[in-house]
């Protein structure tokens, strides 16, 4: 199971470089999910890398549940022309395209994000605005979660 955690401020470099931080890099197991990565832009327009062997899976669980045939040709198209496979670098840095870099607004300040399955790529200013915007909304949520956790263990808070 992936389970991908932490926010990590980096730079992309003149050369359109970033560096995957050693410990987002350290949580994937490789021989399970590969030691490649697809780079995707996700919802919202947020890209997002996915290890190679999860994001394969991905594509292949979704593409049966589309209903019409036309709907499943527009995600054929979407999901392969909007990803492309990756591989880091000896030192831990990924090229992200000059187009990818800006559908997705990047600038030179970014912030990787691990959520769960994938790490996104945030323009820095981006994310603070969406932690902020969602930080209420979050806290209650996480304290419903911990609170019915506590409910199952037979425990009161």
């Amino acid at each position: 199971m992936l389970l991908l955690t932490g926010e990590y401020q980096h730079v992309i470099d003149d050369k359109s470089r970033v560096f995957i931080s050693n410990k987002l890099r350290s949580q994937i197991d490789v021989d399970e999910h590969g030691s490649s990565f697809y780079l995707v832009l996700g919802a919202n327009g947020v890209l997002c890398l996915y290890p190679e062997k999860y994001f394969e899976r991905i594509v292949e669980a979704v593409a049966p549940e589309t209903s019409a045939a036309d709907e499943a040709v527009s995600f054929e198209r979407m999901s392969f022309a909007l990803a492309s496979k990756v591989e880091l670098d000896s030192q831990g840095r990924l090229l992200i395209n000059e187009r990818l870099r800006s559908r997705a607004g990047l600038s030179t300040q970014i912030t990787l994000v691990g959520v769960r399955d994938h790490i996104e790529v945030w323009n820095s200013e981006n994310w603070e605005q969406y932690v902020e915007d969602h930080m209420a909304q979050y806290q209650k949520q996480m304290a419903q979660a911990r609170k019915a956790v506590l409910q199952q263990e037979g425990l009161e808070i």
